[in-house]
């Protein structure tokens, strides 16, 4: 309460702005995170998503699928190399090959919030425990080195892969935003999700002991699950 007797919020007495992610490499076991560059990361790109061959995984996302390889490297160039958006690659750490994309976006160091988005998993990439390393670098970036609050996750409500990733991945569901955007000549009604600081430390656990590599067999089958993890 207040001294009118209102109801609210926590008063924060030691918080302070909080730094803006920087263009660093992040190193994981099966995977890293590098800052995009063309020279580096577009070609390999391109041929990872061209392993969609119906294209499906660009249905969700407000641009794309490219016609060729020009095309491609031009909106990479208009579009992923700015501070925000702050895009990443991921990198097979066994091939060395650009197999991703995610980035850092909405970024308010001011009040520690930021979200992931624009990700692209190729083919070589999802369902893999790369895939899940990529999130949970991301995170813990996020609240361990720059000590944000909250980290978000939006998504069109009809992509139910999405939704279904950010729960598995731990973020909480808030609720839908009706008719919150327009792309690709369509509606999108968009999912929130997000996690919080409070929540990441045994977020934080469940993934490293989900990522060990005793945690899978011979043949690369997870043994316990992230959910079962968590408990």
């Amino acid at each position: 309460m207040n001294h009118l007797g209102q109801p609210v919020g926590e008063e924060l007495e030691h918080w302070k702005q909080r730094s803006y992610p920087q263009r660093t490499v992040t190193q994981g076991q099966y995977c890293r995170l590098e800052p995009l560059t063309l020279a580096l990361h577009a070609e390999q790109l391109y041929q990872s998503f061209a392993k969609d061959q119906q294209e499906a995984n660009w249905t969700y996302l407000p641009y794309g699928p490219f016609a060729d390889f020009e095309s491609f490297k031009g909106w990479l160039e208009d579009a992923c190399l700015g501070d925000d958006p702050l895009f990443f690659a991921v990198i097979d750490n066994r091939t060395l090959c650009a197999i991703g994309l995610v980035s850092f976006l909405r970024i308010d160091p001011r009040v520690g919030v930021v979200e992931v988005g624009h990700i692209h998993f190729s083919a070589l990439l999802q369902k893999t425990p790369m895939a899940t390393e990529a999130m949970y670098l991301m995170m813990r970036h996020v609240f361990d080195d720059l000590g944000y609050r909250r980290y978000e996750w939006k998504c069109d409500s009809c992509n139910q892969g999405s939704r279904k990733a950010a729960l598995r991945l731990g973020f909480m569901f808030e609720g839908i935003f009706r008719q919150a955007t327009v792309y690709k000549g369509r509606n999108r009604d968009t999912a929130w999700f997000s996690i919080l600081d409070k929540e990441w430390w045994a977020l934080k656990t469940a993934f490293e002991q989900w990522l060990d590599t005793t945690n899978f067999d011979n043949q690369g089958q997870q043994k316990r699950s992230l959910q079962e993890c968590y408990s």
